[in-house]
């Protein structure tokens, strides 16, 4: 058996024998009579053995699976289950010894439950570091090889050309980053109106049963995977433009950078439209209620009032938005192609960062390669920027907020 299922196996079959213990616990406090005398409530007892029981030996796999994982330590099942069996009981032995009326078992139980809580934000902030520091080091490698001045103001792009001794020209990012705000912008102008006239809609027009069967409809949208978005973007969308541009007596390239910005406008349109629903529906009434008695309208006090004061909780949507156009691959790569094209036409072909990292890093180049290593160059720009659009959000954010609170 591998050792990462026998740690699974095993610490679901502590988890559920912590679990019928802790009934037996409970049950036994509220048989006891003497409930009233008691510091906590029964269930605080219960939770304090079930802890005890399975804490000790949680905490011999989570570490005994770390060592694994850095190779420092090779874990041996014929080990751990006598080990963990031990734990188990000793520990099951200890909590149930300290069961008694003075216990101040609710305040253990919380301490574990904040605990918990500090861990797992403690594991996500260190989960941000380690990104950010893979991303560094070896951007730090690339920026080596190439300078940080030619690969921020340069206009032409073309890795393939470069020798391991002459990259000079060769590695401009202005063309991938225009692609890049581009696509996103078209899909803001598409996904932001749309979305935040819809969440009016549903939150102060809509009946109830409109409501309950319009939203669900509408995030349906969210749950389509990218690669069928792609598809229609390439088959329905871009003949669509195309044609649509003949008529005027435009010319469009059928791998152009309006299609995926239109498409993934359509994408983004749940993200935003649920969140500002949300948020709107969350003004207090009587702030409705105060600007009708005044004498406004219904389409004043929405314009006046709601919007203004749900513009953070919108303007947050909105970012998540843009974050996920920053992101998003499959539709510009199936939709805009591969070509970077520094141009202010929306019609030509373009493309964006996150469609040359996965083509600087799908290669069959060596990895310390200058073209391996412009995705980690890009990858490092594109999270400075949106590191810049979340300090922009939270401060206008916490401005416009402190003008209704």
């Amino acid at each position: 058996m591998n050792i990462f299922d026998f740690i699974f196996n095993s610490a679901a079959a502590l988890l559920l024998l912590a679990a019928v213990v802790g009934i037996a616990v409970y049950q036994h406090v509220v048989k006891s009579g003497l409930t009233a005398r008691w510091h906590s409530l029964p269930l605080y007892y219960a939770w304090f053995a079930a802890l005890w029981c399975f804490g000790p030996a949680f905490t011999l796999f989570f570490f005994a699976s770390a060592l694994d994982l850095l190779h420092l330590y090779t874990a041996n099942t014929s080990f751990l289950l006598p080990a963990t069996l031990f734990l188990s009981i000793a520990g099951l032995w200890h909590g149930l010894r300290q069961l008694k009326p003075s216990l101040r078992a609710r305040q253990s139980v919380e301490g574990a439950v904040r605990f918990s809580l500090v861990a797992a934000a403690g594991v996500s902030i260190l989960t941000t570091i380690g990104i950010v520091m893979a991303i560094v080091f070896e951007a730090i490698q690339f920026f080596e090889i190439v300078s940080l001045w030619e690969f921020l103001t340069g206009t032409h792009w073309a890795p393939d050309d470069a020798t391991e001794g002459n990259t000079s020209g060769m590695f401009g990012s202005i063309p991938i980053f225009a692609g890049t705000f581009m696509i996103t912008i078209i899909a803001m102008l598409v996904a932001v109106p749309v979305g935040v006239l819809s969440a009016v809609y549903m939150s102060e027009y809509a009946s109830e049963r409109v409501r309950n069967t319009a939203k669900p409809a509408l995030e349906i949208l969210a749950g389509i995977p990218t690669v069928v978005y792609g598809f229609f973007a390439a088959i329905t969308v871009s003949p669509l433009v195309v044609k649509f541009a003949d008529s005027v007596g435009l010319h469009a390239d059928f791998t152009n950078a309006l299609t995926p910005g239109i498409v993934m406008g359509i994408m983004i349109i749940p993200f935003i439209s649920s969140l500002s629903d949300d948020v709107i529906r969350a003004v207090p009434r009587s702030l409705r209620d105060a600007s009708l008695a005044l004498g406004t309208t219904p389409a004043e006090t929405i314009i006046q009032i709601v919007l203004p004061a749900a513009l953070p909780g919108i303007m947050a949507a909105c970012l998540l938005g843009i974050s996920r156009a920053l992101g998003e691959t499959m539709i510009v790569v199936m939709a805009a192609g591969l070509r970077p094209n520094l141009t202010w036409n929306p019609l030509e072909g373009m493309t964006t960062v996150t469609v040359r990292i996965v083509d600087a890093l799908t290669g069959d180049q060596a990895f310390d390669s200058p073209e391996t290593l412009s995705a980690f160059g890009l990858g490092m720009v594109l999270l400075v920027i949106t590191l810049m659009l979340n300090i922009l959000s939270i401060y206008v954010t916490r401005r416009f907020r402190s003008q209704y609170e």
